[in-house]
């Protein structure tokens, strides 16, 4: 994963973490869905260089909403609460900016 990546999926990270007190194993089933939500967007940009804001913005809702059904996995009901409410009021995403 490149150094800038891996910089998004902390950020997100740790400001999840603190807001639903995650315990260390839902940490790392976090990072790991992070990484591979913020792997999906990197590949994208790579293979269509040319895509718009708009596709990107597209795919990005469409990865939260894959991340969504797996953290529903692991989150407590009180926690995926919170998430959603965080989710919803984001304006970036893994460090990419979204429409609110």
């Amino acid at each position: 994963m490149k150094p800038e990546t891996a910089k998004y999926v902390e950020t997100e990270l740790k400001q999840f973490a603190a807001d639903l007190n995650l315990s260390e194993a839902q940490k790392t089933q976090l990072k790991t869905a992070l990484e591979n939500a913020r792997e999906k967007l990197d590949e994208i940009r790579q293979n269509h260089p040319d895509v718009t804001r708009a596709d990107v913005i597209a795919k990005i809702k469409s990865e939260r909403g894959s991340l969504r059904t797996r953290v529903a996995n692991f989150f407590t009901p009180e926690q995926l609460v919170k998430w959603d409410a965080g989710v919803a009021s984001a304006k970036t995403f893994l460090g990419e900016r979204i429409e609110s």
